[in-house]
């Protein structure tokens, strides 16, 4: 590990502490025109978020009917009703929402991968990097908002479902992340800008509260009039 990944670690409350703990969960709230753009428009009912911290894993309650919540593994997807009971499941989920154009339309399934896969990634951040078969380098910094933000590019390994096998994040003077980019490899490939703002610390570790994730042009800067993704997030607690 290097010395500067040690002290971002550090700063959002420590690999020991992070390893104390089994799960996240979380309320969130999203909005965008992602959701629009492939089909499935996103209302502003609040949920419940779930991932945990040693394996990739998530569930997001409700989903679709108030009874049903979704349970995400990087090979298998599937929509649940409460007592269990399995609605729809799809095995190998990232075959079939990747390979496609931008726009083209997700069913329940393809929604329920990105959300999974997504959402997990976000509230490991940046823990996860140091999960078996990760590589962290370092890049050059970048400058946004007045300020240098020292960067890393996480080689994400196979076996992990995320936006795309490679994904650069920025931290601040603070050492807390700013911006994470990425491409969707689930909505054609687009390549995206996240920032992540208003972090709070909840039982020692630091999380932000709000992200936000536009497309991105080739000099690497957002495209303000395509917020593609908002999540705002509260109730935090780890378990």
């Amino acid at each position: 590990m290097s010395m500067f990944l040690g002290r971002v670690l550090d700063a959002h409350g420590g690999i020991d502490r992070w390893n104390t703990f089994e799960m996240v969960q979380a309320t969130i709230v999203t909005g965008g025109q992602l959701w629009t753009m492939k089909g499935t428009p996103q209302d502003a009912v609040a949920r419940e978020m779930k991932v945990a911290t040693k394996f990739e894993w998530a569930s997001v309650t409700p989903f679709g009917n108030a009874d049903q919540h979704t349970d995400f593994r990087p090979r298998r997807v599937a929509i649940q009703k409460t007592d269990g009971t399995v609605v729809s499941e799809r095995l190998d989920p990232a075959a079939h929402a990747e390979g496609k154009v931008i726009d083209a339309p997700w069913d329940v399934l393809d929604r329920a991968y990105f959300n999974g896969y997504a959402l997990w990634t976000y509230l490991t951040t940046p823990f996860l990097f140091v999960f078996p078969g990760f590589e962290v380098d370092e890049i050059p910094p970048w400058r946004e908002h007045g300020e240098r933000w020292q960067g890393l590019r996480v080689t994400f390994p196979s076996e992990i479902a995320s936006h795309s096998k490679k994904q650069d994040f920025y931290f601040g003077p603070d050492l807390l992340l700013r911006r994470h980019d990425y491409h969707v490899e689930a909505s054609g490939g687009f390549a995206a800008a996240q920032y992540v703002y208003e972090p709070v610390t909840v039982q020692g570790i630091t999380f932000p509260t709000k992200r936000r994730a536009y497309m991105r042009d080739e000099a690497m800067s957002p495209v303000h009039e395509k917020l593609m993704v908002s999540i705002d997030i509260s109730n935090l607690r780890l378990t």
